[in-house]
């Protein structure tokens, strides 16, 4: 079985890939280091970045402790919006502008994180919104110079926002989220301190996980960077270049800490060795999926998060309609890797295996799909998610919606291990609609 994706490039594809990851400093009680860090980059004014809920938390408290006893000026914004949208983005570049901070701390989940980075681009480099907005969705521009430094602290064990290039929101016009992606959005640094997750809630810590796994499964998955044709110059190479030896080696290892750790984080918030671990699985996975980009399942959760009706989780602040995004991901990802894991079986059983904590399954090719499937789904069911499409309120009926949604996300629909048309998708969102 072949861990790595080494094998002889095609004629049209690329030849070499790249790899970049932010600096990390990982461990209990790192927060108290962010102000000397930000001193070491040269600011004196910055924007510290939050949400209402996190503003009041001690993580962020002791951020801000650190960087006024470094001498630094601190201006605050924490009316970040969780799942942002592009008006919630346009409120943050407001205030980035009029601020003028010379550098940036995002105290966060993803939505934090991904707030600042846009906040830092567009405040760098003034652009309509859609102007750095990934194709089809937006004209795909290429960032035209360097942002000031962020240093992003994550609160959840979920995005690895901190260490990609990648910042999602819905766009309101389209019912459907989107991005940008750009390595100039990728945090200077990131400070990942577990002490943040003691604290977090059984369900966001189980779709925070399960984000996780996606990113890592998805990555580990891609279409090989082999067979991603050259389309530029090589510092256009894009992040999402497609599975490779960097990438397969934070996947693997994150497939395999959470398939220890992470029902024990979720079970139990005092289990501090299980949310610690869970954490650094969701930094290995994000690095991963940050130098090759995950496929169909986050494709196809831009569209479920988008077009959600009357669905509001447990734990989740607010009332109004959400679909957290690693839940959003999840419930798609069975019907996905069934159906796709004929293009590399050996690689999705040993997916499973790790999942599972017991080694490559004892199961021929052909039954790749459903192993795989089977244990995704078993994990579903003890993190107590809901059952698959209908049980976050979509039906059969809403499946053409779906497809719409997801069908302008090429980006990621193009680093599948396969070509996927709209016929596929519709396929996998009936085969997400129940699952037990």
């Amino acid at each position: 079985m072949s861990c790595c994706h080494l094998d002889s490039p095609a004629a049209a594809g690329d030849t070499a890939f790249t790899v970049d990851a932010s600096r990390i400093t990982f461990g209990r009680g790192c927060i108290a280091e962010l102000g000397p860090r930000a001193r070491g980059h040269g600011l004196s004014r910055v924007a510290l970045f939050g949400d209402p809920t996190v503003a009041g938390l001690p993580i962020f408290a002791a951020a801000r402790a650190s960087l006024r006893a470094a001498g630094l000026d601190v201006v605050e914004y924490t009316d970040v919006r969780v799942e942002p949208t592009d008006a919630s983005f346009a409120d943050a570049v407001a205030f980035a502008t009029a601020a003028r901070p010379d550098g940036y701390v995002s105290v966060g989940g993803g939505s934090v994180i991904d707030t600042a980075k846009a906040a830092n681009l567009y405040a760098s480099h003034p652009a309509d919104l859609l102007a750095y907005v990934n194709a089809p969705v937006g004209e795909g521009r290429a960032v035209p110079g360097p942002l000031a430094p962020h240093i992003a602290c994550p609160t959840t064990s979920g995005t690895g926002s901190e260490v990609t290039g990648i910042a999602v929101f819905d766009l309101l016009s389209m019912a459907a989220k989107t991005g940008i992606a750009n390595p100039a959005l990728r945090p200077t640094e990131a400070l990942i301190d577990p002490d943040a997750t003691d604290t977090l809630p059984s369900t966001v810590v189980a779709c925070s996980g399960l984000d996780v796994l996606s990113h890592a499964l998805e990555s580990y998955t891609a279409r090989p960077y082999t067979r991603r044709p050259v389309t530029g110059p090589p510092e256009r190479r894009p992040a999402s270049q497609g599975a490779n030896p960097w990438s397969d080696f934070g996947a693997r290892e994150a497939l395999r800490l959470l398939g220890r750790y992470l029902q024990r984080a979720v079970a139990d918030g005092s289990d501090r060795r299980a949310r610690e671990q869970t954490m650094w699985a969701a930094t290995l996975a994000g690095i991963a999926f940050g130098n090759a980009g995950v496929h169909v399942p986050h494709a196809m959760a831009y569209a479920v998060a988008g077009l959600v009706r009357d669905f509001h989780p447990a734990d989740y602040p607010g009332s109004a309609p959400m679909v957290p995004h690693g839940m959003a991901v999840i419930v798609n990802a069975p019907a996905v890797f069934r159906a796709l894991a004929d293009t590399d079986p050996a690689r999705h059983l040993a997916a499973a295996g790790l999942l599972a904590g017991r080694g490559d399954p004892d199961a021929g090719a052909e039954d790749a799909g459903e192993v795989l499937a089977a244990e995704l789904v078993r994990i579903i069911r003890a993190l107590e998610l809901p059952n698959g499409l209908t049980g976050l309120g979509y039906r059969e009926t809403d499946c053409a919606a779906l497809v719409d949604g997801s069908w302008p996300q090429q980006r990621l629909l193009q680093n599948a291990p396969r070509d996927i048309d709209r016929d596929d998708l519709a396929g996998f969102f009936g085969a997400a609609l129940r699952y037990w």
